[in-house]
């Protein structure tokens, strides 16, 4: 079917047109133990967020798990606000929601 051109999605992946999380920027630096990284930025793209592989100054949010590296420390110095993967969990789960949209 790709061949032909049709396009197939899988049901329940579009993204969340007016979640609180669109349009912002998020690194991943460290291990996650509830999820992968892959894991962890595909609910973000599916919320409308982006991910970037470094910190900058127009990174929103640095998220930090277990063993984080200079990432954690650029952020600092960038006053990028940093989030522990709990905090970071919930955040997602309150974008999905739909009383949050």
């Amino acid at each position: 079917l790709a061949a032909a051109g049709v396009a197939i999605e899988e049901r329940g992946s579009a993204p969340v047109a007016d979640s609180a999380l669109k349009g912002k920027r998020f690194v991943l630096t460290g291990t996650l133990a509830t999820m992968t990284r892959d894991e962890a930025k595909a609910a973000l793209d599916h919320l409308g967020a982006r991910t970037s592989e470094s910190v900058s100054a127009k990174t929103d949010y640095l998220v930090a798990g277990a063993e984080a590296g200079s990432k954690l420390q650029r952020a600092r110095e960038l006053d990028v606000p940093v989030l522990d993967e709990e905090t970071f969990c919930t955040m997602l789960t309150e974008a999905r929601s739909p009383t949050t949209r």
